[in-house]
C-alpha cells in the first residue's frame, strides 16, 4: 500500500509539474493577458461562453479562471450575469486538456528533450513551444506511470473491490471523480488517471465516463474557497458554478450507457473515447443551459437570498 501510494504521489506531482509548464508555454505564445478578453468580451452571454472558453483553452485550468472571475466580480469589474458566460465557458475551454492527453504519438522522451533544449532559447515564442513540447512530455510521462500501477491495485484488496463495485454500478463513478477531484483539485489530472487505468483495461468506459462527469463537481471546491471573505455578488458566482456544475451531471447521469455508446462510435482508441465524450458533454449541457440563462441567474438569486438590486 505504501509503494502504491509513493508512485502515485511522484505520477501525480510529475502531472502537475508538466500542467504548470505547459500553462507557461501556452500564456507566453497568447501574447496578450487573459484577464483584458475576461473583462472585455463579456458583453452578451454568448461572447461570454466564447471568452470562457478561449481563456480556459489557453491557461489550461479553469479553475484559475473561475477564481479570476470571481474576483473580478468581486471588485466591481463584471458583474454576476456577466460571469455566467465564462462560467458556462470555461467547462467547454476545461476539455482541451483531455484532447491534449491523447496526443502522444511519438515518444514522450522526444517531448521532454526537445522542449528542454527549447527552454534555453532567449525568444519568447521559441521559449513559449519549448514549455509546451516539455510539459506534454511530462503529462505523457506521468500517464504512463499511472498505467504501471495496474500490478498494484489488482493486488490490493480494497482498491481492487472498489474499481469492481465501480463496473457493476457505474453511477458511483461520479461519486468517486467528485471526491478525486476535490481532494487533488484537479479534474484534468483527475481525467487523466482515469484515462490510463481504462486504457490497461482496469476500469470499463461506463464507470470511467461518470468518473468525468464526476470530476467537474469536485473542481467546483476552488470556487468555494475563491468565495471566503467575498461580496454576495461573488459568492453569487461561485455558487453558479456549483449548481451548474451539479445540475450537469444530474441530468447526462443516467445515460451512461448512451454515452459509451456514442462514445465508442467517436473513437476505438480508450483515452480518445473519454477525451472526446467529455467534450460533447460539456458541450450538450451549456446549450441546455443557454435558453435558460435568465431563469438560471433568478434561480441562483432566490436560492442564496442576495439583493436582487445587486446586478
Amino acid at each position: 500500500m505504501a509503494d502504491l501510494l509513493s508512485l502515485a504521489a511522484v505520477f501525480i506531482m510529475l502531472f502537475f509539474l508538466g500542467m504548470s509548464i505547459l500553462r507557461v508555454g501556452l500564456y507566453q505564445l497568447s501574447y496578450q493577458k487573459m484577464e483584458i478578453l475576461l473583462t472585455k468580451f463579456t458583453k452578451n452571454i454568448y461572447l461570454g461562453v466564447f471568452t470562457g472558453t478561449v481563456t480556459t483553452a489557453v491557461l489550461q485550468s479553469s479553475s484559475l479562471i473561475m477564481v479570476l472571475t470571481i474576483g473580478f466580480v468581486s471588485i466591481g469589474f463584471l458583474t454576476f450575469k456577466q460571469s455566467l458566460g465564462i462560467i458556462l465557458g470555461a467547462n467547454i475551454g476545461t476539455t482541451m486538456t483531455g484532447e491534449l492527453m491523447t496526443l502522444s504519438f511519438i515518444p514522450e522522451i522526444t517531448f521532454v528533450v526537445i522542449g528542454a533544449f527549447m527552454l534555453f532559447i532567449n525568444n519568447r515564442v521559441v521559449f513559449g513551444a519549448g514549455a509546451i513540447l516539455f510539459g506534454l512530455g511530462t503529462i505523457f510521462v506521468s500517464l504512463e506511470g499511472f498505467e504501471s500501477l495496474s500490478l498494484y491495485i489488482n493486488q490490493m484488496p480494497i482498491l481492487s473491490q472498489t474499481i469492481i463495485y465501480t463496473s457493476t454500478q457505474p453511477e458511483f463513478g461520479a461519486l468517486l471523480g467528485t471526491v478525486i477531484s476535490a481532494i487533488i483539485q484537479s479534474s484534468s489530472a483527475t481525467i487523466g488517471i482515469t484515462m490510463s487505468f481504462l486504457n490497461e483495461g482496469i476500469l470499463h468506459l461506463a464507470p470511467s465516463i461518470a468518473i468525468v462527469l464526476g470530476a467537474n463537481i469536485g473542481t467546483c471546491f476552488t470556487s468555494l474557497l475563491a468565495m471566503v471573505g467575498s461580496k454576495k455578488e461573488a459568492k453569487l458566482v461561485g455558487m453558479a458554478h456549483i449548481w451548474f456544475n451539479i445540475i450537469g451531471v444530474l441530468l447526462f447521469l443516467p445515460f451512461l450507457g448512451w454515452l459509451s455508446q456514442i462514445a465508442e462510435l467517436l473513437s476505438s482508441d480508450p483515452k480518445q473515447q473519454l477525451a472526446h465524450i467529455s467534450v460533447l458533454f460539456n458541450i450538450a449541457t451549456v446549450l441546455l443551459f443557454l435558453p435558460f440563462i435568465n431563469l438560471f441567474e433568478s434561480f441562483i438569486r432566490r436560492l442564496h437570498s442576495t439583493d436582487r438590486r445587486e446586478s
